[in-house]
């Protein structure tokens, strides 16, 4: 696999570096899923759970909607495949089209990356629960999002195909 990814400056302005970040973890998690097929990108990792890369990618889509679009943004969009917040239904995978999925996650970064560049600054507020939480948070729990599940996306495609890597 090539290695596309730009890598976020190591000094700048915060909104740089910030987002930079962001885009750099959406970038490794499309990483992890490339050169696979729909049934491997579909494998569960071990039983119990049901996470899957195809699950990741399902469920990023659908916490980029979440944030940048219904709580920053006051978008009246329905989610993707959740009913509620909580449930586990961007995860069930076995008739997931793997193709759609990829197109929703892209859609919903590209919105995301708009609704970011079109805020004034990283002081803006969407609402989370009656409070008021900034553009600044949102990006920063991005991060910490995607970083968190590109682990388990590497433990997965490991354990796929035995690729290993950033």
């Amino acid at each position: 696999m090539v290695d596309n990814r730009v890598i976020p400056p190591l000094a700048g302005e915060e909104r740089a570096v910030l987002t930079a970040f962001l885009q750099y973890q959406r970038d490794t998690l499309g990483r992890k899923c490339e050169g696979l097929t729909a049934e491997q990108v579909k494998q569960r990792s071990v039983p119990p759970s049901n996470l899957s890369l195809l699950g990741l990618v399902r469920h990023m889509a659908e916490v980029e909607r979440i944030w940048f679009r219904i709580r920053l943004s006051g978008e009246d969009v329905p989610l993707r495949w959740k009913r509620t917040p909580g449930d586990d239904l961007d995860f069930d995978v076995d008739d997931a089209d793997p193709e759609e999925a990829a197109e929703a996650w892209n859609e919903e970064c590209a919105r995301s990356r708009e609704i970011e560049r079109n805020a004034e600054s990283l002081d803006i507020t969407g609402h989370v629960s009656g409070k008021d939480v900034s553009l600044r948070w949102i990006l920063t729990h991005m991060i910490e999002e995607y970083a968190r599940h590109n682990g388990h996306a590497d433990l997965l495609r490991e354990r796929i195909d035995g690729v290993t890597g950033e």
